[in-house]
């Protein structure tokens, strides 16, 4: 009997022993990352339960331009390319919106299919958009390691790889154009660069109220005149909501790093920025059903009426909004 006390006491601390070695073994400490939020911008949410990390934007930026992502060979970056301000004239229906100041975003696609997190949109990219196979990040010893120093993950779920991809997307800042120099009073514009701002910011050419000065987007949603009757393939942000008022609504894109992009408007139509100034100087359709009033003010009823020498000094103006930085950043580029 005294053997067999002594048996069960051993057993007993050998037990403790092993869930205390459990319970006690060590976990990863994450690195912090310090968003670099460009100068007079607002400050960015991030969310507790995804605090950022060096270990987190690094899985993401790996994430952004793996096929891994997919079954058919795409990643974002098929279609997102740095050197056009992470956009692309690479897509099959729709020109692409984007990837840029999104940590400021809560609405997503052209008709703002969603409204949300970007935990919550980088979600309906890995279930639905890439349809992800979890299977083969788990199958791959890089990613189950880095998962782990990421997250502290042992099996990577679906929600792991949103947000480590929300990581990365929260990195995809430009705010150092020239004009955002000019603002800061580090660079000096020309004289056709700056009569074009005044064009801008003003009722003159009347694009500041869509496309504000800091983020040159009001993340919202308008029909500017496009067209005055709508298909059945497309009728905007009604086919989101169903209102009748979004009929013909779609997201304001952002005039940051425009100059780079050979498609222009939900449906591409447009394939020059001179096209798109010609656009909303004299060829708006104002009997479009739920024109946004912007686009009717008094004294616009027939266009802007805007000069040569107005619309060349415009477009002067929008080059200014191009960021080589964000273009170039090699922290930006595949890993």
């Amino acid at each position: 009997m005294k053997h067999l006390a002594l048996l069960i006491v051993g057993l007993w601390a050998l037990a403790i022993s092993s869930c205390k070695r459990d319970s006690d073994a060590p976990k990863n400490s994450f690195t912090p990352y310090d968003i670099q939020i460009p100068k007079r911008f607002p400050p960015m949410e991030v969310p507790t339960y995804n605090a950022m990390s060096v270990e987190r934007v690094a899985l993401g930026r790996k994430l952004y331009y793996d096929p891994i992502l997919s079954n058919d060979g795409r990643a974002c970056a098929s279609c997102h390319y740095q050197n056009m301000g992470f956009t692309s004239d690479n897509f099959p229906v729709t020109p692409v919106l984007p990837h840029v100041n999104l940590g400021w975003s809560k609405h997503f696609l052209w008709k703002g299919e969603k409204t949300c997190s970007l935990e919550d949109m980088m979600m309906y990219e890995v279930n639905e958009f890439f349809q992800t196979d979890i299977n083969k990040l788990n199958a791959d010893k890089t990613y189950r390691d880095l998962f782990f120093k990421a997250y502290n993950v042992q099996n990577i779920t679906s929600l792991n790889v949103a947000y480590a991809l929300a990581q990365f997307f929260r990195t995809l800042n430009s705010g150092n154009s020239k004009f955002d120099q000019y603002r800061r009073g580090e660079a000096v514009l020309t004289p056709n660069e700056r009569n074009g701002m005044i064009t801008f910011f003003t009722e003159k050419g009347d694009c500041f109220h869509c496309h504000n000065e800091i983020f040159l987007t009001d993340n919202d949603f308008h029909n500017t005149g496009l067209d005055s009757t709508f298909s059945s393939i497309s009728k905007g942000r009604y086919d989101v909501t169903g209102e009748v008022s979004d009929m013909g609504k779609y997201k304001t894109p952002t005039l940051r790093n425009c100059e780079l992009r050979d498609r222009f408007m939900h449906d591409g139509r447009y394939t020059t920025l001179e096209q798109v100034i010609e656009f909303y100087n004299s060829g708006v359709h104002q009997n479009s059903p739920n024109i946004d009033p912007l686009m009717t003010l008094p004294f616009k009823e027939t266009g802007l009426h805007l000069t040569q020498q107005d619309k060349d000094d415009l477009l002067s103006f929008l080059k200014t909004l191009t960021d080589t930085n964000f273009t170039t950043n090699p922290d930006l580029s595949k890993p």
